[in-house]
């Protein structure tokens, strides 16, 4: 399943390690805002290296599950870049 998550951090160093944990498991689509592909358990695995980051009196995460249906007709407009989990790369 994708995932949108979004989040909101108070304190630099933890904006730092939240992203540094997304990139494991996705891809920055914006400043704040990552599409991961949480399959199985990496979702549970993945929110709980977060919440050992964050405060939650001052930070927040949020996470939107995104069906495939719905992944299909993201519309972006000005910057920013669609990025398909499933696009085929060839390595030469």
């Amino acid at each position: 399943m994708n995932m949108i998550v979004a989040y909101d951090i108070a304190d630099p160093k933890r904006i730092a390690q939240v992203a540094r944990i997304l990139k494991d498991y996705g891809v920055r689509v914006q400043k704040s805002i990552f599409e991961v592909d949480a399959k199985g358990g990496v979702f549970t695995a993945m929110k709980e290296r977060v919440e050992q980051v964050i405060v939650p009196g001052e930070d927040g995460v949020k996470y939107f599950p995104l069906c495939r249906k719905c992944a299909g007709t993201v519309e972006i407009i000005g910057q920013g870049v669609y990025s398909d989990p499933d696009e085929e790369y060839a390595i030469y």
